[in-house]
């Protein structure tokens, strides 16, 4: 798999680039939005951890222009921990966002997490009896099938991507809800208790994160 790291520290960019290098991905690296745009039209490139602040072309732009003619994941950085400038992200295509400072081993997991979303659906997903059917939508428990509404539904397969990770209730509204819902975290919090509810003896996967959020973790 091959990275482009872009940030304009090169501190940040070599402690990346060394996690990286220990899973066996190749890394392209760019000071800047500018020399991310030219290295994205001239390589293959899997996955892109993006900075926003940087100069002579910011990561919004930059990633304005790779979106004209790429798909490839992004993974958005930012010194900045403002609500609008994540909203501002996902919009424009961002599938994953990273407050600094951050940790490099999730920001690893993350990058795995965001990888594996595109071929998940080609999968089905098995944890000891616990089964769930990308392309049938079928949730099912020792081969009973698990009766879920949409929301719950997608709520665990968003958990399951992004397994082993804490997700915010701000990330969860956004992703699962979209970007224009005016919810609070009483709505995930229901939610959450009536899928595990709908889990039974699988509901302890989904952890709860004192002041973040919630986490789906394999026993």
């Amino acid at each position: 798999m091959r990275v482009l790291i872009v940030d304009d520290e090169e501190g940040i960019r070599q402690v990346i680039k060394e996690y990286c290098l220990f899973e066996k991905y190749d890394c392209l690296e760019a000071s800047n939005g500018k020399e991310a745009v030219e290295l994205v039209k001239a390589n293959d490139i899997d996955i892109i951890i993006l900075d926003i602040m940087m100069p002579k072309m910011d990561g919004y732009t930059a990633l304005k222009e790779i979106r004209k003619y790429s798909n490839v994941p992004v993974i958005m950085l930012s010194a900045r921990n403002d609500e609008y400038d994540k909203l501002l992200g996902f919009d424009l295509g961002v599938d994953d966002y990273v407050s600094k400072p951050f940790s490099p081993k999730e920001l690893i997991a993350r990058i795995k997490a965001v990888t594996k979303r595109g071929n998940i659906e080609q999968d089905i997903y098995n944890y000891k009896t616990l089964s769930i059917d990308f392309l049938g939508h079928v949730v099912s428990i020792d081969d009973r099938e698990v009766k879920l509404t949409p929301k719950e539904y997608e709520l665990l397969v968003y958990f399951v991507q992004n397994k082993s990770i804490a997700l915010s209730r701000e990330t969860l509204l956004s992703k699962i809800w979209g970007y224009d819902f005016f919810g609070d975290d009483r709505t995930i919090d229901t939610h959450i208790k009536m899928l595990r509810n709908n889990l039974g003896k699988y509901r302890n996967l989904i952890k709860t994160v004192r002041s973040v959020g919630y986490k789906y973790e394999e026993e």
